[in-house]
């Protein structure tokens, strides 16, 4: 068990799927939360996410460790009727209670905040949705690529003129959301210090992907005037743009007013600042894609080591495109604890990505592996007020599985 940490002491049940429910439980797990994960006896759908195409093959089952270590796994079958003991007893147990059931399921279920808010008025009860909990499309189905990507806008803005919409990394905008949600509950964690009251605290992928996409959604707000989506050939700024260089390693140049006379000189060409074709805004507008292809050339005569000199010598911002196995073996994810080892999950799976968020002085919870289904069911109900001879009637009556599976 977890040493004396920031959420030692802290209960939470965390009965949602896939992956902004279920991060937002870990989150709170790397800083010594107890969590319990709460999912049906065949087990939820992210157990086989790595089998799922587009997402990269393999046998381990990596999404589901990712989104789930140092939980204890609880199965139950809640459409059972005994079930609603077991939600009970957990509700009075818990101090936060994380659900993604979507609304007219968990009406059927009981599992609304009033149903579970009754046996227990201090709880942080933690819904998330895909597109909000009022309006016309509440109760569509929401999945990050649906509800975050492509309604927030972000899916039409990523992108270059010309193309037609990409396919994202799946997970992205879940993660973004699991940081907001679990902002939202330990927000009500302060605000219980306060007051003595629970809340009912809620976010949804479409709230975080337009938070994501802000800067633009908040110009159209406004009446601005768009520049339209990028063309990296004819772009509305040269200096903010992708170029690649002699080993055809592509990389983002993020060259700010201020430091193009220091980026030019440091190319050795300085006479890009009394070019005629670019000396003042008007002409450089016209001008801008010969600007490029000028920058083309010549990032495209030396590889990116030599850029990388440059650039950090005269401290522009940059960043070379990467894959995910060269990101994986970056230095600076271990230098900065952002991958970490990962305890009994495999020969092969043996390291993991922290949360995104250090407190310096604290150490998180070491990473262990997620739970096999139902792997801690009598002991966590054993925990919570049942009895032997109550574990057999449940099991008789289907609300939990005869057998319990030790590993994930």
């Amino acid at each position: 068990m977890a040493t004396e940490n920031i959420f030692s002491g802290l209960k939470v049940v965390d009965l949602a799927s896939f992956v902004a429910g279920p991060g937002a439980a870990t989150i709170l797990s790397d800083f010594g939360a107890d969590v319990i994960k709460v999912e049906p006896p065949d087990g939820e759908m992210w157990r086989i996410g790595q089998k799922i195409p587009p997402q990269p093959y393999s046998d381990e089952p990596y999404p589901f460790q990712l989104a789930n270590r140092n939980k204890r796994g609880v199965a139950l079958n809640l459409k059972a009727a005994s079930a609603q003991q077991v939600l009970e007893r957990l509700a009075k147990w818990a101090d936060v209670f994380i659900v993604n059931t979507p609304h007219p399921a968990r009406k059927k279920l009981k599992l609304e905040y009033d149903d579970v808010a009754q046996w227990n008025p201090r709880l942080i009860y933690a819904d998330l949705t895909g597109f909000g909990e009022k309006g016309p499309d509440t109760a569509l189905p929401g999945f990050d690529l649906t509800a975050y990507w492509a309604r927030s806008g972000l899916l039409f803005m990523t992108r270059d003129a010309g193309e037609p919409p990409t396919w994202p990394v799946a997970g992205s905008g879940d993660n973004a959301t699991a940081v907001a949600i679990y902002a939202a509950i330990v927000t009500a964690l302060y605000r219980r210090e306060h007051t003595g009251k629970g809340s009912y605290v809620t976010t949804s992928l479409l709230a975080a992907g337009v938070w994501s996409a802000s800067v633009f959604i908040q110009a159209a707000l406004c009446g601005a005037n768009f520049y339209g989506l990028h063309d990296r050939a004819h772009p509305a700024n040269a200096a903010l743009n992708t170029y690649r260089s002699s080993d055809g390693t592509w990389f983002v140049l993020v060259a700010t007013p201020d430091k193009i006379p220091a980026v030019v000189k440091a190319m050795g060409r300085e006479d890009i600042l009394t070019d005629p074709r670019f000396s003042d805004p008007a002409k450089l507008a016209q001008n801008r894609p010969q600007l490029t292809a000028m920058l083309d050339e010549i990032f495209g005569s030396q590889p990116m080591s030599h850029w990388y000199e440059v650039f950090n010598d005269v401290r522009v911002p940059f960043g070379a495109v990467r894959e995910p196995r060269e990101v994986a073996n970056d230095p600076q994810l271990r230098a900065n604890d952002i991958v970490v080892p990962l305890e009994g999950a495999g020969e092969k799976l043996t390291s993991t990505i922290s949360s995104p968020i250090q407190v310096h002085g604290v150490t998180k919870v070491p990473a262990r592996r997620a739970p096999g289904i139902g792997e801690h069911t009598d002991e966590v109900l054993l925990e919570i007020g049942f009895d032997r001879p109550a574990l057999e009637t449940l099991r008789k009556n289907g609300a939990i599985p005869v057998d319990q599976k030790q590993a994930a």
